[in-house]
């Protein structure tokens, strides 16, 4: 029996990241979304905490972006297994997001049944 993950979504614009919070506390398998407002400080949050199972990750953020934080996140011996979803408005970063190391893309707006069905496919 596998336990109920816990979630770091990451993203800068508050309205989107209370909107992922709120679908993703609907969801079944969520014990907790953790929030995370750039690449920066989800770095921060990870370090801190080893019970992420998964992250959401905006791209276009300041202070540090989504790809970068990928980069890191690969980088790292005890991160580099995460699953990372990425959420982003632009098309065109989605082939850059997965050669960096995404599992998979989800477009904005996200839908609540897409971000649960992604979700489903990596937590196995």
């Amino acid at each position: 029996m596998s336990h109920n993950l816990i979630v770091l979504a990451v993203d800068d614009d508050m309205i989107n990241l209370k909107l992922l919070k709120s679908m993703l506390s609907k969801l079944d398998n969520i014990d907790e979304v953790v929030e995370a407002k750039n690449g920066a400080d989800a770095i921060n949050i990870l370090k801190e905490r080893d019970d992420i199972d998964m992250i959401l990750l905006d791209i276009i953020m300041p202070v540090m972006g989504g790809l970068e934080m990928l980069q890191v996140v690969r980088a790292d011996e005890n991160l580099k297994q995460l699953p990372i979803i990425v959420l982003t408005t632009d098309e065109t970063k989605k082939t850059e997001a997965l050669e960096k190391g995404a599992n998979g893309f989800l477009m904005k707006p996200v839908r609540a049944a897409d971000v649960a069905q992604k979700i489903q496919e990596l937590a196995l």
